[in-house]
């Protein structure tokens, strides 16, 4: 990973705002920018350099893993650390911090030990910028990160059936997703049958997989630290018109949204076409949440794909298309994959097939 790199344009985003110097204190930022992946430290940027603080606990992994900083372990809390050391310095006046990030009671510690001297500013989310165009290192860990949840989706097709229990089916992909090298699930399983499918985000539960209907699984791991996302729907029985109806409507708005992610399109353009396809299919009114969402080092990140939006997609740019439609007491539908943004439009990297699988 190029961490200099990631820095320098850190520091050239800093002189745009204004900034003498900006505390980060949320990990995945930390990550980014140094290669830290323990779970408590801040980075304190500057013009004349980039230091990091931690405590003793991690004074062997940051010699392995952080680059590009200068290492300071400190005894007491990193932010507090970063702040006092920032108090000496009197010629640091305007210091940024991850408002977003920071609790109150953060905020107060860090500004008692700069005192007077300087003023806390609440830095817009820059890294998290710099972060919504991959790499081409960060494109292959996402691509074998995909691959491996695509993989996955097999092992459902042999485990899901009526009567057993959605946590049962989603502890199985989350066991075997483990023994095939994920870090952990980038987020919690969903698994979701019958009635339950109409839940956007129906968490698997005790219930057990009904005898027909729809099944809803959305599921992605995470690694070498980045996240995969997809959904695909299965169908236990032979699925009535009804069903086929809906959920080839969501199939056709999926690929009107594919479709239409290039770069210089905006968010909200490609998030219209999915809403285009289901008003026209009488079933605009049951899509009731955004197109998608960005994936890297979080399972959600910027670019948002939604209504009104107005970001430029741009080539580099990782995102979720994952229209979906769901009818309260009947059934849902959501189909999604994540899609890297090319110079000519999109690559799909969850290869799995999307045809209506019935068991």
């Amino acid at each position: 990973m190029d961490h200099e790199g990631r820095l320098g344009r850190l520091r050239h985003v800093m002189e745009q705002r204004k900034l003498d110097a900006l505390l980060i204190t949320h990990l995945p930022n930390i990550r980014y920018l140094c290669g830290f992946t323990g779970s408590s430290g801040t980075v304190l940027a500057t013009y004349g350099g980039v230091t990091f603080f931690t405590d003793g606990r991690y004074a062997e992994q940051v010699r392995a893993e952080v680059h590009g900083c200068h290492v300071r372990i400190v005894r007491k809390s990193a932010l507090v650390a970063a702040g006092e050391w920032l108090a000496d310095e009197a010629r640091l006046r305007k210091i940024g911090v991850e408002a977003a990030h920071l609790t109150i009671a953060e905020r107060t510690s860090l500004a008692a030990a700069l005192g007077n001297k300087s003023r806390l500013i609440d830095a817009p989310p820059m890294i998290e910028g710099l972060r919504q165009i991959k790499d081409a290192d960060e494109i292959d860990r996402i691509r074998a990160a995909c691959q491996l949840g695509s993989e996955l989706f097999d092992r459902v097709k042999t485990v899901l059936r009526p009567g057993v229990s959605e946590a049962e089916v989603a502890g199985e992909i989350e066991f075997t997703a483990r023994k095939r090298g994920a870090e952990q699930m980038a987020f919690p399983t969903i698994v979701a049958g019958g009635k339950r499918s109409a839940l956007p985000h129906g968490r698997a539960s005790t219930a057990a997989i009904p005898p027909r209907g729809f099944v809803v699984c959305d599921f992605g791991v995470i690694l070498a630290g980045y996240c995969s996302d997809m959904t695909r729907m299965v169908h236990v029985g032979r699925p009535l018109l009804k069903a086929r109806r809906v959920y080839n409507a969501v199939r056709e708005a999926q690929q009107a949204a594919l479709e239409a992610v290039r770069p210089g399109a905006t968010t909200g353009e490609v998030d219209r076409a999915a809403r285009k396809v289901l008003k026209r299919k009488s079933l605009g009114k049951y899509f009731t949440h955004s197109t998608g969402h960005g994936v890297g080092l979080e399972i959600h990140e910027a670019p948002r794909i939604a209504s009104g939006q107005k970001e430029l997609l741009r080539a580099g740019m990782v995102i979720t298309i994952e229209p979906g439609a769901y009818l309260a007491g009947e059934f849902g539908v959501r189909i999604e994959d994540t899609v890297v943004v090319t110079e000519t439009g999109c690559e799909i990297v969850t290869a799995c097939s999307k045809d209506l699988i019935t068991i």
